[in-house]
């Protein structure tokens, strides 16, 4: 089950580009949280403490409690999309999807191998991880923060697929179940090898000692 974490936000009227720098340069980051049934509000939150949540957390999709400013209560919302700096990493922008107890929600949730392989172990091949996230639907309060997968009992050439998956109670697949997660490849040396071996030398026959052309 997700962890609700707890987070402090201030609404702001000030758009676009200058204000943006204006409230980047005070520390603070530009968000926007979308509802269902309400207008989107803009909001500023604290560079630190957004930071340091993300630099914890095990990805980037999670629930939180938002406590804005002046709100006589929280807002229960998921973070729906991060945006960086191609260079730095810096967060320039976070959007918030709004939600309640009771609403079903759909999230990309990551996915982390346990275990180690008998194909890596025993037979020198190759753990190949092919979805880093999958994305699934639940209430709020059966959200997972991450998604283990034990990986232990695949052998050379054997995969999982996200049908495969045995995911907590109350949580749905969005994604197409057949979508391979992860798979154990044949070590490197054996595929160069086989490959090798696919084309047989050929050897010409040698002419007897002072044979002429002809």
């Amino acid at each position: 089950m997700a962890k609700q974490v707890k987070l402090a936000a201030q609404t702001r009227s000030e758009v676009g580009r200058a204000a943006v720098k204006k409230i980047k340069s005070q520390g603070f980051v530009p968000a926007v949280i979308y509802s269902h049934q309400e207008a989107p509000v803009h909001l500023k939150l604290v560079e630190r403490e957004i930071s340091n949540l993300l630099a914890h957390a095990a990805g980037e999709h999670f629930l939180v409690d938002l406590n804005i400013a002046g709100s006589a209560s929280g807002q229960m919302a998921i973070i729906q999309e991060v945006q960086h700096h191609p260079v730095t990493q810096e967060i320039l922008h976070v959007d918030f999807h709004g939600v309640s107890a009771n609403e079903p929600v759909e999230s990309s949730i990551p996915v982390e191998p346990a275990g180690d392989a008998v194909g890596v172990k025993s037979y020198g091949g190759i753990l190949e991880q092919l979805l880093r996230a999958i994305n699934i639907k639940s209430l709020p309060k059966d959200l997972p923060e991450l998604i283990t997968v034990d990986v232990s009992g695949l052998n050379v050439g054997e995969s999982i697929h996200i049908k495969d998956i045995k995911l907590p109670e109350g949580v749905s697949v969005v994604d197409d179940g057949d979508l391979t997660v992860f798979l154990v490849a044949a070590p490197k040396v054996a595929v160069e090898a086989s490959a090798g071996a696919a084309a047989p030398e050929v050897i010409k026959e040698k002419k007897p000692a002072g044979e002429e052309k002809k």
